[in-house]
């Protein structure tokens, strides 16, 4: 394994032994690879970049080329027991068709991205007026890929008018330290860094 993000162990916590998983926007086929390790999972993985492909491949990975935005529609019915979408969320260009196309394909949705909504990018915007540059959203704004930056009240609300049921919601921090969003998403939303959602139909 060439990196172990903090996130991981939270992420591996939400997958069944042995499922069935499709990791959209893989990588290099870190996560895959942590999630076969630790999980024992049957896993294939999706990536846009050609770069991504032939890394993951390399390490013995089934991953394929595709796009998230068009690709999914090929994939079956309840293909999968758990589809993930990790910190990839917000450079999609129809992240609610891409949703609903994770949810077809798989029993159980996982999506991970940085909470717009964190209060140092807050503070950034208020103090400064300028785009925050953080751990979680580290790039400028001039070369990000990010185009649907969201909160987590955000993506609540979106899970809502999708009549998706959310099974469990974290917040996480740098360290990777998970707290439960739970009653209060209003102070989830202010102190999380990231939010993880685990999701399925209704």
């Amino acid at each position: 394994m060439s990196a172990i993000r903090s996130d991981f162990p939270v992420l591996a916590g939400m997958v069944a032994s042995g499922a069935r998983v499709l990791d959209i926007g893989c990588g290099d086929g870190d996560l895959l690879d942590f999630l076969q390790q630790a999980r024992n999972i049957d896993g294939r993985g999706m990536e846009l970049s050609q770069d991504g492909v032939n890394a993951s491949v390399s390490r013995g990975l089934s991953v394929v080329q595709g796009d998230a935005d068009k690709d999914l529609v090929d994939y079956p019915n309840a293909a999968f027991d758990v589809v993930i979408l990790s910190q990839s969320l917000q450079v999609l260009h129809y992240p609610r068709l891409v949703l609903e196309q994770m949810l077809r394909i798989g029993r159980h949705a996982i999506v991970s991205f940085p909470n717009f909504g964190y209060w140092r990018v807050r503070w950034d915007l208020a103090t400064r007026g300028r785009m925050p540059v953080t751990a979680d959203l580290p790039v400028p704004w001039y070369d990000t890929a990010n185009i649907h930056l969201c909160t987590i009240l955000d993506f609540m609300e979106l899970c809502d008018a999708m009549d998706l049921h959310i099974e469990q919601g974290l917040t996480l921090d740098r360290k990777g330290n998970a707290k439960p969003i739970g009653v209060t998403p209003g102070i989830a939303n202010l102190l999380g860094e990231q939010g993880i959602f685990l999701l399925r139909k209704r």
